[in-house]
């Protein structure tokens, strides 16, 4: 059962273990590099911004290095994949963009779901080979509003929605954490894992294209949100706890916006393991990465 007076301080040690977490260099990615490297864990930054990645690990102390990765660039994330030697003990799937105009990624997909579930889908299954302990991956409260569209993934047919975009992405998430953690528990003993850091603070909040959207999410920021360092707890605690299979973790406060993090429930939307088959089967067409589990 989770604790909700867990805290970072609460960490084991990561002595002697390999972690990768995307999206590093700012907001809970930073917060959750700091806080392994700190229990003794080396922390790979994968970030897009590798000048950037490097000025911020220099700041962080324990172990670090940076390597460039693209989630919006499938031929990024094959090189990251095939420079990786040696084991990897865990996967933080953190990177995500949020409420962006239409866009496309690199190979074409909508934007959102593009870098969000298909850029990690790919990062994961490529990286399987090295993981020795789990993949966790960061969704949102807001994957209760989203529906995977199979037959519209990218947005092809739909009009475009930012917020529908997202929540689609972010239920996803949650869908993958599924399949993987089935396909897991038929070939193994690895763990999947999914988290969700309530309202948080984070520079996500500020890249919608809209001054009106970006002034009320940062109203809403200083009226609601807890700091990235409490937002980035659920993640670390799925990080590090022995859990049951595909647990999603969240904050325990009041609708889950903040508090310490527990296990919280999710849509039926994200536990309908037939959906979550067929995404994986979608996703795999779709990047051309072959399920290595």
């Amino acid at each position: 059962m989770t604790d909700n007076r867990w805290t970072s301080s609460d960490l084991p040690s990561f002595a002697g273990r390999r972690v990768v977490v995307t999206g590093a260099n700012s907001g809970l990615g930073l917060v959750v590099t700091r806080e392994l490297a700190r229990v003794g864990a080396h922390v790979v930054l994968a970030v897009r911004d590798v000048a950037r990645g490097r000025e911020v690990a220099g700041r962080i102390d324990g172990s670090t290095e940076v390597r460039a990765l693209d989630l919006a660039d499938l031929a990024s994330i094959r090189r990251f994949a095939d420079e990786w030697t040696g084991e990897l003990d865990v996967l933080v799937n953190n990177a995500g963009i949020m409420l962006v105009p239409a866009g496309k990624t690199k190979d074409g997909f909508e934007s959102q779901i593009g870098t969000n579930h298909l850029g990690h889908f790919a990062l994961t299954n490529r990286l399987l080979p090295h993981i020795t302990d789990r993949v966790v991956t960061v969704s949102s409260h807001a994957h209760r509003r989203g529906t995977v569209d199979l037959d519209d993934l990218n947005w092809e047919t739909r009009k475009y929605s930012a917020a529908g975009a997202y929540a689609q992405s972010k239920l996803a998430n949650l869908l993958f954490t599924l399949e993987l953690q089935r396909r897991f528990t038929a070939t193994g003993s690895l763990q999947a894992h999914s988290a969700h850091p309530g309202w948080a603070a984070t520079n996500l909040q500020s890249h919608s294209g809209s001054r009106l959207v970006d002034g009320v999410m940062q109203i809403g920021n200083k009226l609601f949100a807890q700091d990235a360092a409490a937002g980035a707890l659920p993640t670390l605690y799925a990080a590090s706890q022995e859990l049951p299979p595909a647990s999603y973790i969240g904050p325990g406060g009041p609708f889950e916006l903040r508090g310490n993090p527990v296990i919280v429930g999710r849509s039926a939307a994200a536990s309908d393991a037939e959906k979550a088959s067929r995404l994986w089967e979608l996703s795999e067409r779709l990047t051309r990465v072959p399920s290595s589990v």
